[in-house]
C-alpha cells in the first residue's frame, strides 16, 4: 500500500516536484513534466517520452544526455494531456523535428497524436512511436493493439542514442520502429497495487496464486496459477516469450538484450535468483545474452511482480544500444553535458491572454456555466472512490481520481473566467482546456472536447437557449466519436452520451424548455449508464479483461450520467430562485 502521500490528487505533482528538486543535474521542471536541465546538440532530432506517473525510473528517469529529451507526465496511471505533451516538445524541441515516445494506450494514442498534430501545425516535423510489446494484451496477429510495458525501455533508448548521433528524423523512426519489432515482454504479479487514498488495491490474487499477463496500470491479469519456484517463473516467461521470435530471426545464435524488471515490490535479490535461470535457459536455446539488466526499470506503484523483456538485436541496434547515456535511472559510458544557461521570461503558459468580447446575456449565461461545473465538482468528490472501484473491474482505477482532477480544474479555470468577465463560450473553452490539461487520460481528452463543443454552440454573444444547448451536446458527441472511434455498444461513455443527446434533441425539438428536455434526457442517460453493465468492453484498457467486467456499469458512462443530472438539479435551483425574486 502507499503509505506517504498528502492529497491524493496532488501527489503526481508534489511527485515530480521532489523528483527535480533531487535531480537538477539531469532534469529542469517545465510545463507539463521535466526537459533536460544540459545543453543538446542543436538541430538534432528530439526524443519525448511520457505516459502516467507511478512507473518509476520511467517516465522521468530516462531523461538525460543519450537518453530523452523530455518527459510528459501525466497523472497517476493517466496519460499526459495534449497540452502536457506540446509544452515539453516545445521546451525540448532542438530544431530539427521532435519523435513521441508512449506506450500503446488509448488515453495515451488520444494525446499524443493532438499534440502532434499541433506542432505540426506550427511547422515542427512531429512523428510518434508507440509500444506494442506485451505479448499477453493481444494475439500475435493483433500486435498493433498490444500495449507497451517494459519494452519501452528498449525503444527509447536506441531512438535516443540514434538522435544524439545525429541520424535524420526518418531514419530515428525507422529505427524505433526496428526496436519495437524486435521487442517482446511477458509479465507476472503477487500483488496488485494500492493507489495513494485508496484503502484497497486495484485487483487482489488469493493466497498461493499469481496472476498472469496483467498489465502495468493495475489491469489484472488475463490468467492465475500457482506461485511456482523461482526456476519455474523463469522456464514460463522464458518459454512465452521465446514463442514470439521475430520474423526472419533463428533463436540459435541471436543476439539478445534480457530485461528482468521489477513491477514495484519484488526485492532485487528474489530478482537475482530468477534471472540465474533464465540466464541458463537463453544459453539453452542458443542465444547470446548482451547487456542483462535486471532491476526495476518499468514499475506499476508497488505492485509486487515482475517481467521479462527480450529484445533481438541487429549489428546497428547493438551499437545504439551500448551508446553512452547519462539519466538519473539509466547510465553507461562516459557523457559530458554543460547545464543550460538561464532564460529570461517566465513560463508561457503562466501568460493571462485578454478575453474577447462578451454580451451582458452571455456572461449571465457564464454564471450558470460555473453553477454547472461547481455541481458536476460535487457529485465527482462524492463518489470518486465508488468510480475507481468500478473502473478497476477491468481498468486500472483511475478514472475517479482522473475525474475529480479534471473537474476541480475546470471550476477554478470557470471561476477565474467568470470573475474577469468572460462570456459563455470562453467559459466552457478555458474549463475544457483545465479539465484536458489536468485530468489526462482518455476521459480528460473526450471531457475536454465535449466541453469545448457546446462552447463553440452557445458563443460569448447571445444568450444561450435550447436549441444551441443541443446542437452543442450533438456536436460534443460527435468529436468524442470521431477522434476516440467508440460507438454505442463499446461500453464507454458513448453509451451514454449518444441516448443523452438523442432524447434531448427530441425534447426540445418538440419544443419543450431546456430545462425539462435536460431532465427527461437525464433519466434516459440514467438508464443507459446501468444498462452498460450487460455490455463487454470493446475500446480500452478493459479490452483485454471483458468477461471480468460483466455485471459492472462502465465508470465512464456512470460519472456522465452522475454529471448530466447533477447539471439538471442547478436548472431547478436557478428556476427556484427566479421564482423566489419575482414574488419578492
Amino acid at each position: 500500500m502507499t503509505r506517504l502521500f498528502n492529497e491524493p490528487a496532488a501527489f503526481a505533482d508534489e511527485m515530480i516536484e521532489g523528483f527535480v528538486a533531487s535531480h537538477g543535474r539531469w532534469v529542469r521542471r517545465v510545463s507539463g513534466g521535466v526537459a533536460r536541465s544540459t545543453k543538446s546538440t542543436p538541430e538534432t532530432v528530439a526524443l519525448v517520452i511520457g505516459g502516467g506517473s507511478g512507473h518509476y525510473p520511467a517516465f522521468a528517469g530516462l531523461v538525460g544526455q543519450g537518453l530523452a529529451h523530455g518527459a510528459a507526465m501525466g497523472n497517476l496511471f493517466a496519460s499526459p494531456s495534449a497540452q502536457q505533451v506540446y509544452s515539453v516538445a516545445k521546451a525540448a524541441n532542438n530544431g530539427a523535428g521532435v519523435l513521441l515516445g508512449y506506450g500503446n494506450y488509448a488515453g495515451d494514442v488520444l494525446h499524443f497524436t493532438q499534440a502532434q498534430e499541433r506542432l505540426r501545425r506550427e511547422g515542427i516535423d512531429c512523428r510518434s512511436i508507440a509500444v506494442t510489446d506485451d505479448v499477453s494484451s493481444a494475439p500475435l496477429e493483433d500486435r498493433a493493439k498490444r500495449r507497451g510495458i517494459a519494452g519501452d525501455l528498449t525503444v527509447f533508448k536506441v531512438a535516443a542514442a540514434a538522435a544524439e548521433a545525429g541520424y535524420s528524423i526518418d531514419a530515428m523512426v525507422e529505427i524505433a520502429e526496428r526496436a519495437n519489432d524486435r521487442t517482446r515482454s511477458f509479465g507476472v504479479a503477487f500483488t496488485g497495487c494500492t493507489l495513494p487514498g485508496a484503502e484497497n488495491p486495484l485487483f487482489t490474487v488469493p493466497e498461493g496464486r499469481m496472476a498472469v499477463g496483467m498489465g502495468i496500470h493495475g489491469e489484472r491479469g488475463i490468467d492465475e496459477t500457482d506461485i511456482p519456484t523461482a526456476d519455474e517463473l523463469a522456464e514460463l516467461l522464458v518459454g512465452k516469450l521465446l514463442t514470439e521470435v521475430p520474423d526472419g530471426l533463428q533463436t540459435r545464435g541471436s543476439r539478445v538484450v534480457p530485461i528482468l524488471n521489477g513491477l514495484g515490490s519484488v526485492k532485487y535479490e528474489e530478482l537475482f535468483v530468477v534471472y540465474r535461470r533464465v540466464a541458463q535457459l537463453l544459453a539453452e536455446a542458443g542465444l547470446e545474452a548482451v547487456d542483462p539488466q535486471v532491476g526495476e526499470l518499468v514499475t506499476s506503484f508497488d505492485m509486487a511482480g515482475t517481467s521479462l523483456t527480450l529484445f533481438w538485436l541487429d549489428e546497428e541496434l547493438e551499437t545504439l544500444w551500448n551508446a553512452s547515456a547519462d539519466a538519473p535511472a539509466f547510465r553507461r559510458g562516459a557523457v559530458s553535458a554543460a547545464p543550460l544557461e538561464a532564460t529570461a521570461g517566465g513560463d508561457p503558459a503562466d501568460v493571462v491572454l485578454p478575453l474577447p468580447e462578451a454580451t451582458e446575456e452571455s456572461r449571465a449565461a457564464a454564471h450558470r456555466v460555473l453553477a454547472a461545473l461547481g455541481a458536476a465538482k460535487d457529485v465527482v468528490d462524492a463518489n470518486v472512490e465508488e468510480l475507481g472501484r468500478i473502473d478497476a473491474i477491468a481498468g486500472d482505477g483511475d478514472h475517479g481520481i482522473g475525474m475529480e482532477r479534471g473537474v476541480r480544474a475546470a471550476v477554478e479555470a470557470a471561476t477565474d473566467a467568470v470573475e474577469r468577465g468572460a462570456g459563455a463560450a470562453t467559459t466552457l473553452h478555458l474549463a475544457a482546456d483545465a479539465w484536458a490539461d489536468r485530468a489526462g487520460g482518455t476521459s480528460g481528452a473526450l471531457w475536454g472536447m465535449a466541453l469545448r463543443a457546446v462552447g463553440d454552440a452557445v458563443g460569448d454573444t447571445t444568450k444561450p437557449d435550447a436549441g444551441a444547448v443541443a446542437a452543442g451536446v450533438a456536436q460534443a458527441a460527435a468529436s468524442i466519436m470521431g477522434f476516440g472511434k467508440a460507438k454505442v455498444g463499446d461500453k464507454t461513455l458513448v453509451d451514454v452520451l449518444v441516448p443523452f443527446r438523442d432524447s434531448l434533441a427530441a425534447a426540445v425539438g418538440s419544443g419543450r424548455s431546456l430545462d425539462e428536455a435536460w431532465g427527461s434526457a437525464a433519466t434516459v442517460a440514467e438508464q443507459a449508464a446501468e444498462d452498460t453493465a450487460t455490455l463487454l468492453p470493446l475500446m480500452g484498457r478493459a479490452r483485454p479483461h471483458a468477461e471480468k467486467s460483466l455485471g459492472t456499469p462502465d465508470a465512464g458512462a456512470v460519472s456522465m450520467a452522475l454529471i448530466v443530472r447533477a447539471i439538471h438539479n442547478t436548472f431547478a435551483e436557478a428556476k427556484a430562485a427566479e421564482t423566489a425574486k419575482e414574488k419578492a
